[in-house]
């Protein structure tokens, strides 16, 4: 990858890495005020196995397979100079979208009562939380409508390599919900939270809208759905949607498992998946967002080794930061948690649930960061079908692997289950991409992988040791002793792993996170 381009990939994987980091910050603290406030009950049960069928229609629509498949297209029509039609083409999916939203949530409305028990097959027995998760769905099915179109005007953005808007977006949909929660909490209980889904969506919607107009988009009222360009993004669209949907159903099986176990294992899976997606959401989906447009770009132009050398620098630099990220959260799994949740009305039994639900979480987090810059890889190759063969395999294990370990490891089984499945389904795209491209310079991959391990195996030792001494020395009950204990255990952790990379093992990632962090430091001190 020419220093160009790198510089350019570095500069907006950085933009969304801050965004990303405010973002979950905001999500965390949106979590925090809930489980506060309501604790991990039938309640925040019901919170969030509301938002399963409205996530299901929006990520069905414009979930990550629309980004895969449009920004290809689009990027095509920008970089033959044939931007008019590009927009024609966005125009035609945005007004088809809108109409199939608007009958999809119609029939959602309609038959939610018979679509929650699918979703939540513990909760028959029990009418009051049955109809609390009834009543937030149904409000929630507006936060679909506006994520949705959200996710088209991320497509757009995205392909002119503009990062910014789509990154504020999340981060005001985080602050949208707790602010409208918090003032609604008192008068409508959790269900304040559930309308402060919707307002977020509102605002997350609203602030890429002008960013897009900026751009000129030229608006076209058609339904031309036999365009080449709209017939092409449905057609790489396809076998994504059905990987999706599959996907979908896994989840919703998941769930239905879940409620089936003692109250708050709902919510504590959901917090420890929240805490997961911090190293994964920061990082991975940052680097891997930042490097799409370029993968796309190599592809279109036939840089077949300029492609390779660009995607495995992505999976070496994921690999390098989320590694000892995953173990850092396996071994300091209850002083995370009981910093992090442990509030209000959020017990020390909770806090021992989550940890124990992050603990088997911990396994795939390198797994699922690699995944990130997999799959766009196979999408920037315009291979959508393989992505999601894998997919459909790695579903039907996962599903397997729930039903067995669930009963030795309870919501524990389910977690590992997720993080097995995401082992398996890395080693597969990494099979069939070597497959399909030749050599992908697998022993760079090996020896960062090996070096990486080797630091990260000394580093979670460390950290563990410390973090047991000081939880023997402070009173632990105490908030600023548990930011102690966790600050300086990650203070410990943090340099022993760059320590050993950078002086002992001289690793090159070391120096790319370097030079990455020097140019954002120094564009803030320009």
């Amino acid at each position: 990858m020419g220093e160009g381009k790198g510089n350019s990939v570095a500069k907006a994987a950085g933009i969304i890495m801050i965004a990303m980091l405010f973002s979950r910050i905001l999500g965390y603290a949106r979590d925090v005020v809930i489980y506060s406030k309501f604790d991990m009950n039938r309640a925040t049960d019901a919170y969030y196995a509301a938002f399963a069928i409205p996530d299901f229609l929006s990520l069905l629509l414009m979930g990550g397979a629309f980004s895969a498949a449009f920004i290809p297209v689009f990027t095509n029509y920008i970089a033959t100079g044939r931007q008019d039609e590009g927009w024609e083409v966005a125009s035609i999916i945005f007004n088809i979208v809108v109409v199939f939203l608007l009958v999809g949530i119609g029939l959602g409305l309609i038959f939610t009562p018979y679509l929650i028990p699918l979703v939540a097959i513990g909760f028959r027995g029990e009418p009051e939380t049955m109809a609390l998760t009834i009543k937030m769905a149904r409000i929630m099915f507006a936060q679909a409508f506006f994520i949705s179109l959200a996710g088209i005007m991320v497509g757009i953005l995205n392909s002119y390599k503009k990062f910014t808007a789509p990154a504020i977006a999340g981060v005001m949909y985080n602050a949208g919900i707790i602010v409208v929660g918090l003032l609604l909490v008192n008068r409508f209980g959790i269900v304040g939270f559930a309308i402060g889904v919707v307002i977020g969506a509102v605002l997350n919607f609203s602030i890429q809208l002008p960013a897009v107009l900026r751009l000129g988009w030229k608006y076209t009222f058609s339904f031309n759905w036999r365009h080449p360009g709209v017939k092409k993004v449905a057609l790489l669209m396809a076998p994504m949607l059905i990987g999706l949907a599959v996907s979908q159903i896994n989840l919703i099986v998941n769930q239905n498992l879940a409620s089936t176990l003692p109250e708050g294992l709902v919510s504590a899976l959901r917090a420890a998946q929240r805490i997961m997606q911090l190293p994964i959401g920061i990082f991975a989906v940052a680097i891997a967002i930042a490097v799409f447009p370029t993968l796309t770009e190599q592809a279109a132009r036939k840089e077949v080794d300029t492609f390779k050398n660009t995607m495995n620098l992505g999976i070496r630099t994921v690999v390098f930061v989320t590694l000892p990220a995953a173990v850092g959260l396996m071994v300091l799994g209850i002083p995370i948690v009981r910093l992090l949740f442990q509030w209000g009305n959020f017990s020390l039994e909770a806090t021992l649930s989550t940890a124990y639900a992050l603990f088997f979480y911990g396994f795939g987090i390198t797994a699922y960061s690699v995944n990130q810059v997999l799959n766009r890889t196979f999408y920037a190759l315009e291979d959508t079908a393989t992505p999601v063969k894998i997919a459909m395999t790695t579903i039907a294990l996962n599903f397997g692997l729930n039903l067995l370990l669930i009963k030795y490891l309870a919501h524990g089984g389910l977690a590992l289950a997720y993080s097995i499945a995401g082992i398996y389904s890395m080693m597969a795209l990494l099979f069939f991409l070597r497959k399909k491209m030749g050599s992908i310079g697998g022993g760079k991959l090996v020896n960062s992988f090996l070096k990486s391990g080797m630091a990260t195996l000394v580093m979670g030792l460390a950290a563990h040791g410390v973090s047991i001494y000081l939880e023997q020395l402070l009173d632990v009950s105490m908030k600023i002793n548990q930011l102690i204990q966790v600050s300086i255990g990650i203070g410990i952790a943090v340099l022993i792993y760059f320590g050993l990379t950078s002086f002992i093992l001289k690793m090159e990632e070391t120096e790319l996170m370097k030079n990455m962090l020097k140019r954002r430091f120094a564009r803030h001190r320009g």
